[in-house]
């Protein structure tokens, strides 16, 4: 064992220094340039102070070719005025008919379609920062960034603008950003940290301003460039009203219809430039589209994604997860029960930096309903940068009703490097938590976890251990199984064959294991197992996959898999296989295929999953997805079926509608979901919404119900 963890670490060691270069290009500062005018937006890039602007052009490509030069011209100026950050495109393309740009709404998925992305870091922390993307087509996307995209926040919504156009030349951007957007030092010169990135997808090109190492990626801040020159900026406006009201109906198949209004709304109030206050009051989220129902094949709870804007603005500072299974706070807990809707009279949020630190406090009042009482749950989250790239924290949560209480406390200390090996990623930590319950034992009731992780382009490896006690419960968050201890490992390799000129680099998975043991006697429970012997991404976008799967299952009681289907108590083996096909979905038609096949408790099981997305327009675009299950048991035979399909239809970047419709045949319903979305005025938006639940039984389609809403969000600032 000991000559293996030599050879492994030699093997680490000789490929980590095997592409050891420089990731600063000069210049590696841009200097804004100021000016006494608006900038009108329109793409052109006719102004006279654009033509007397800094312009950079040295970027280099991190894929295909990680460190040559750009194949195509980049150039990126920045102007300013008291109130404004005005940033300036000049994409210039060989071929502009080849350009790639599917989607136009605002929030587009621009992984697989042209695009600039710019990362400011106005605190020059080398941890957080605000990512901004558009594409050819004028659509815009932001993120909220923190500690080097260990904190990605894809639900943050800034108020700001861009305009784009295309010609013979390329395509050209002008974006606008309200300093009113930002937080940054209240100092009379600024000096941010800044870097960019441009793809150019038909060549699988992307290329960066700095820091272009494929073991980092644009959010790995700290390797960021420097945007310098700017002076007697405004901050922003310390007073924020959002009101909202809401009318509506829903109509019951066996009920008359039934009027409905809500008015409420949140006051922000700045008190630092680092730090926010947020009160809600009577919060609503009626315009939040539905949950992707599934058929659960396992003894375990399904995890949905929080939706709601309130819980998603600040959602990465609150995280404190053991693992995606384990998680502290899911804020899913508050306003929800059973994916039920629970009133909400108000609450309050403070979240910010001071220093070093981030800070997070939410407190949230559920209103009674039905049998559920009023109830408070509250957070507090605290993380304290330590070192470059590091932290520790602390979580407190609390739930409180007349019936009950339930207090989590938890601590935390992450490292993390990018100079590990000169230039390679490194990252280890541990976290432990503890719960109190009323009526229930309080001991036994601790969740801890431990984990080192190397996360680097050609291999990557990650081991960590997990402990749920018998009595851990966080009733403010997520537990998909209890009782467990897991030891998890996984070796991914990521060779590049140069003298393949069709493939961009293979992907082989040694072993991937996962074993978990009750916590309380230490029996093996359940055990997953993965080996991927080829694996490959094709320099055209493509991805193919095989994999050899071994599970093992030890289960105490029978198991209703579904109604009126169960396995029976035993120890079970099983193996399956498994082919999986990605293209490109740059392309106007694109699809995913994944087959697998082999044991299943007492029987077979053959799974298929496929999705279609046809791009038919810019601003037109369709997708379809299919789950086929077919299971043979000793007992019984069957088959689960779940389709789901969405249509999109962007007017503009402020103004696009869809339709989401799902089925399964467990459920024997058809739900529909219609969204208009409209953003008359930045900051604010308006909302048509029409939900509808269809029965599918006894091969007829019946109405059930009807629910219609109009919401109406408006921004002032002072």
């Amino acid at each position: 064992m000991k000559k293996q963890f030599v050879y492994f670490t030699s093997l680490l060691v000789f490929i980590s220094h095997s592409r050891i270069f420089a990731q600063t290009s000069k210049p590696d500062t841009l200097f804004a340039m100021y000016i006494n005018e608006r900038i009108e937006l329109d793409g052109d890039l006719e102004e006279n102070a654009w033509e007397s602007a800094n312009k950079i052009s040295n970027f280099t490509q991190r894929e295909l070719q990680e460190g040559k030069p750009a194949t195509e011209k980049t150039e990126v100026a920045i102007l300013y005025n008291n109130t404004h950050l005005y940033i300036g495109l000049w994409a210039y393309d060989s071929e502009p008919e080849k350009i790639i740009a599917k989607e136009s709404k605002r929030d587009f998925s621009w992984q697989s379609e042209d695009n600039f992305e710019i990362i400011l870091g106005p605190f020059n922390d080398n941890r957080n920062g605000y990512l901004f993307a558009i594409n050819p087509n004028g659509a815009m996307a932001d993120v909220l960034i923190t500690d080097e995209g260990s904190g990605y926040n894809i639900d943050w919504n800034g108020v700001w603008q861009a305009e784009v156009e295309i010609d013979d030349e390329g395509w050209f951007a002008e974006i606008e950003i309200p300093f009113s957007t930002l937080k940054f030092p209240d100092t009379d010169e600024q000096i941010w940290a800044l870097n960019m990135e441009r793809n150019i997808r038909r060549k699988n090109e992307q290329v960066l301003w700095q820091g272009w190492s494929r073991d980092h990626n644009l959010e790995k801040i700290s390797h960021a460039g420097k945007l310098a020159g700017l002076k007697h900026i405004e901050s922003a406006n310390p007073w924020e009203l959002k009101p909202f009201i809401n009318v509506g109906f829903e109509k019951d198949k066996s009920e008359s219809i039934l009027a409905k209004i809500k008015v409420g709304g949140d006051i922000n109030y700045l008190i630092t430039p680092k730090m926010k206050l947020n009160l809600t009051l009577n919060t609503d989220f009626s315009q939040v589209e539905s949950d992707r129902e599934e058929i659960n094949l396992t003894r375990f709870s399904l995890f949905y994604p929080e939706k709601r804007e309130f819980f998603l603005e600040g959602k990465s500072l609150f995280e404190f997860n053991l693992s995606e299974d384990a998680q502290v706070f899911y804020s899913r807990r508050i306003g929800l029960h059973e994916r039920k809707q629970i009133p909400i009279i108000g609450g309050a949020r403070l979240v910010g930096r001071a220093g070093g630190t981030n800070l997070g406090l939410l407190s949230i009042q559920s209103a009674e309903k039905d049998t559920l009482p009023t109830s408070n749950f509250s957070v507090i989250r605290l993380k304290q940068d330590i070192f470059k790239q590091s932290n520790i924290g602390l979580i407190f949560t609390s739930k409180n009703n007349s019936d009950k209480y339930n207090y989590v406390y938890g601590f935390d200390a992450n490292y993390a490097t990018s100079n590990f090996l000169d230039n390679k990623n490194f990252e280890m930590g541990a976290a432990v938590s503890q719960s109190y319950s009323e009526h229930q034992s309080n001991k036994n009731n601790l969740g801890y976890k431990a984990y080192i992780a190397y996360p680097n382009d050609l291999v990557e490896f990650d081991l960590h251990t997990i402990t749920i006690n018998q009595n851990f419960n966080p009733e403010m968050g997520f537990l998909r199984r209890k009782d467990y201890r897991l030891y998890y490992s996984n070796l991914v390799l990521k060779p590049r064959p140069v003298f393949i000129p069709f493939i961009k680099n293979f992907e082989i998975i040694p072993i991937e294991t996962a074993s978990y043991f009750t916590d309380h006697n230490h029996k093996l429970e359940s055990m997953e197992m993965e080996f991927r012997p080829f694996g490959a991404e094709f320099k055209s976008g493509d991805n193919v996959e095989f994999n050899i799967q071994r599970f093992f299952d030890r289960l105490n009681e029978d198991f209703e898999i579904l109604d009126e289907v169960e396995i029976p108590e035993d120890n079970y083996w099983f193996t399956r296989f498994e082919v999986g096909l990605e293209s490109f979905e740059g392309r106007q038609v694109f699809t995913e295929i994944q087959y697998s096949w082999g044991d299943f408790y007492t029987g077979k099981r053959q799974e298929l999953e496929a999705a279609l997305g046809w791009n038919i327009h810019r601003k037109l675009n369709i997708s379809v997805d299919w789950e086929h299950n077919y299971i043979q048991l000793d007992n019984e035979d069957f088959y689960t079926d779940e389709i789901g399909s969405r249509v999109e239809y962007a007017f503009n970047p402020n103004l696009n509608s869809s339709v989401f419709g799902q089925w399964n045949n467990e459920d024997d319903e058809v739900l529909l979901n219609y969204r208009i979305n409209w953003l008359p005025a930045p900051g604010s938006y308006f909302y048509f919404v029409v939900n509808q639940k269809l029965s599918t039984q006894d091969n007829s389609i019946a109405l059930l119900t009807t629910t219609v809403i109009l919401k109406l969000i408006w921004r002032f600032s002072f």
